[in-house]
C-alpha cells in the first residue's frame, strides 16, 4: 500500500469530537479555544476531505450522522494515541513529572490521597497531580473519554483497553450505634448479621454490589428506604439507629477511631477478611505507562504505613 498523507488533521478530528460531546457549535468552539466560524470551516473542510456528511445541520442540538459517529469514535482513538506519544516524551525526559489527571472515588480518595500527595511532593516536586472525585461508573467514563489519565478505584474493573495495577485490599468493618447489642462482641461473623438492617451507598458505587451480595448470603436486610451518597451520610444514619453498615478501614481510622467517644462503634467482620480491592487503572495505549507504574508503587509504599491494609501487586 503506497504511503500517503491523510487529507485531514488531528486538530480537525479534535473539533469533531468536541462537537459530538457538546452538541453545540459555539460550546465546541469555546472548549477548543477557537471561534465558532473557524470551527465550522474546519468541520466542513473535514467533510470535504472525507467525502462524507458528518454533521446534521438544522435547528436545535447538533447531532452527528452515522458516518460522523464512526469517524468520531476512531478519532478518539487517534487523539488518545497522539496524547500517548506526548506522554511518552515527558516520561522519557523526566520520569514522573509534568501534569497527571487522576480521578478517584469519594469513598477512597479523601482518606488515602492526602498521605500520597505529601509523599509525592517530597519525592517528585516537578509532578502536578490534579485530583477529581466521581462515582466509579463516572470515573470509568471519564477515563474512556480521555478526561482522566488514570483512576484510583475499587475493583474489579474490566475492559480490553484498560490496564489494572492492583494496590491493596482494604477491610470493611461493621458500623453500629455505640449502644447496639453487637458492640459487646470483639468481632462479628455471618450469623451476627442475620435479620439486621444494612444501609449502603447507592448502586452507583461498587461497594453497593458487594454489600448487597453479602446481605443475600447472611440473611441481612438491605435497606431500600435509604441509600447513602457518602460514607459520612451512612455514619450519621447509623448513629440515628436506622441500621448497620460497612465502612472501609481508612475511613474508620480517619473519622471514627480518631473520635473514640463517638456515637458509632465498628467491629471487624470475618476477622477482617471481608474487604474491597483497590487499584490504579489507565488506558493500555498511553505512552505514560512507566510513570503510572511508578506512581502505583508510590501509592503501595504509602499504603504500607497502614497495618489494616493488605498490599497487592
Amino acid at each position: 500500500m503506497p504511503n500517503s498523507i491523510p487529507p485531514f488533521t488531528l486538530r480537525q478530528l479534535r473539533y469533531l469530537v468536541a462537537l459530538e460531546d457538546t452538541h453545540h457549535f459555539r460550546e465546541a468552539a469555546e472548549s477548543c479555544g477557537i471561534s465558532q466560524p473557524s470551527l465550522s470551516v474546519q468541520i466542513k473542510t473535514l467533510e470535504d476531505a472525507l467525502g462524507q456528511t458528518l454533521v446534521e445541520r438544522g435547528r436545535g442540538p447538533v447531532r452527528l450522522t452515522m458516518a460522523g459517529r464512526e469517524v468520531s469514535r476512531r478519532a478518539r482513538e487517534m487523539l488518545d494515541a497522539a496524547q500517548g506519544i506526548l506522554d511518552l516524551s515527558v516520561t522519557l525526559k523526566s520520569g514522573l513529572a509534568g501534569t497527571i489527571r487522576m480521578g478517584t472515588s469519594a469513598t477512597l480518595g479523601p482518606y488515602l490521597m492526602p498521605h500520597v500527595v505529601g509523599d509525592l511532593h517530597r519525592s517528585h516536586p516537578d509532578l502536578r497531580l490534579y485530583i477529581r472525585e466521581a462515582t466509579p461508573r463516572e470515573l470509568l467514563r471519564q477515563l474512556s473519554d480521555g478526561a482522566q489519565d488514570l483512576i484510583l478505584t475499587q475493583l474489579p474493573v474490566t475492559g480490553a483497553a484498560l490496564h489494572v495495577a492492583r494496590l491493596f485490599r482494604e477491610p470493611l468493618s461493621v458500623a453500629m450505634p455505640s449502644d447496639h447489642a453487637l458492640s459487646a462482641k470483639d468481632g462479628l461473623d455471618n450469623e451476627d448479621l442475620r435479620d439486621e438492617t444494612i444501609l449502603s451507598l447507592s448502586p452507583a458505587y461498587t461497594l453497593h454490589e458487594q454489600i448487597s451480595a453479602l446481605c443475600a448470603e447472611t440473611g441481612a436486610h438491605l435497606s431500600r428506604d435509604y441509600e447513602g451518597t457518602s460514607l459520612d451520610a451512612l455514619r450519621q444514619m447509623v448513629a440515628m439507629g436506622m441500621g448497620l453498615t460497612f465502612l472501609p478501614a481508612l475511613y474508620v481510622r480517619s473519622e471514627i477511631d480518631a473520635r473514640p467517644a463517638g456515637d458509632v462503634a465498628t467491629r471487624p467482620f470475618r476477622g477482617r477478611r471481608f474487604s474491597r480491592s483497590v487499584g490504579l487503572v489507565w488506558r493500555k495505549n498511553t505512552g505514560a505507562a512507566p510513570a503510572y507504574e511508578r506512581l502505583a508503587n508510590i501509592i503501595r509504599d504509602t499504603a504500607r504505613r497502614f497495618p489494616e491494609l493488605v498490599i497487592e501487586g
